[in-house]
């Protein structure tokens, strides 16, 4: 049977224990989130609106589901073939099936995990993210990706990851809540400076390229009181992944990131939402140099920027 981190689990019961209250009457994202793939923890406020946005684009829970799926196929990829064994999940949600430290300590049991949300109730659940095995260890601390200095500063953060070792950033389905007012290129940056070469970004980002309705449901939330900014596929690999490099096949729609063969693929409609994971470069690459973008969808297959190929580290003058 997995364990909970004694220690961990001291602290988090402490903070349980002086949370705010949650406000029912306001929804929160996560708590939306929940009730699309199916959940239980939501409120009369998060429904209400939700089912609005599901109006607009009825395939909602469609695109949602996918997104979970590649969450942890990024998350096997990186414990299986990259090699990482810590991760900072921010925005994590409230659990579900398949949680980061589930999917990566099926692979490797030493893995270590920290959560990061802003809403009250996911820290309300948060013994559900603390079950680790016994080789690994596994964390929750209430904060926003708008303060990413307070969040690298943590010592429940430091306690748990060594920022000495590659770590993978977890930024999945959260971006499009951050619009250009939040400065959301600077507070990636910060979160990217404070980790070593050899680390991984994984993110995904909601678009409303494929579907009107996406649009009407951006709307939707705004009036409500809750941010979100979708972007294109441009607009999100510029946001997220500048100087990195891109694993295959680069930044495409979440249902078609490493996939497994077979099976109906859904539209891009339905799906509308991009995904993709990088590498912070062993070097920086100079002056001049552009991260590698990806073909857009129905483009021929994802080709690297001459600068940067995956399991190569170039500079400008192209020597290793």
């Amino acid at each position: 049977m997995p364990e909970i981190d004694t220690a961990l689990e001291i602290d988090t019961v402490s903070e349980i224990d002086t949370a705010p209250e949650i406000d029912t009457a306001k929804p929160h994202p996560a708590r939306m989130y929940d009730y699309y793939i199916g959940g239980k923890n939501h409120f009369a406020a998060d429904r209400a609106i939700a089912d609005k946005a599901l109006a607009a684009w009825p395939a909602g829970r469609t695109g949602l589901r996918e997104n979970r799926g590649f969450l942890g196929r990024a998350v096997r990829f990186l414990a299986a073939e990259a090699g990482i064994r810590q991760f900072l999940d921010i925005g994590s949600g409230l659990p579900t099936t398949n949680n980061v430290h589930e999917v990566a300590q099926a692979v490797a049991p030493s893995s270590r995990v920290v959560y990061v949300d802003n809403d009250s109730m996911v820290l309300a659940h948060a013994r559900a993210l603390l079950a680790s095995a016994p080789e690994g260890r596994t964390a929750y601390i209430q904060a926003d990706l708008r303060s990413p200095a307070e969040i690298l500063a943590s010592p429940v953060v430091r306690s748990v990851l060594d920022f000495g070792q590659p770590v993978a950033l977890m930024l999945v389905a959260v971006l499009h809540f951050l619009q250009d007012e939040d400065k959301p290129d600077e507070l990636v940056g910060t979160l990217l400076d404070a980790l070593p070469p050899g680390s991984y970004l994984a993110a995904s980002h909601m678009t409303a390229e494929h579907e009107p309705g996406v649009a009407t449901g951006q709307r939707i939330y705004r009036e409500a009181g809750l941010s979100m900014q979708m972007r294109d596929a441009d607009e999100f690999a510029r946001l997220a992944f500048p100087g990195l490099e891109m694993a295959p096949p680069g930044v495409v729609l979440v249902s078609q990131w490493r996939r497994a063969a077979g099976g109906p693929l859904p539209t891009p409609a339905e799906v509308s939402c991009y995904g993709g994971v990088a590498r912070k470069l062993l070097r920086t690459l100079g002056a001049g140099a552009s991260c590698c973008y990806p073909a857009r969808i129905g483009s021929p297959p994802f080709r690297f920027h001459d600068c940067v190929q995956f399991g190569a580290l170039y500079d400008l003058n192209g020597t290793q």
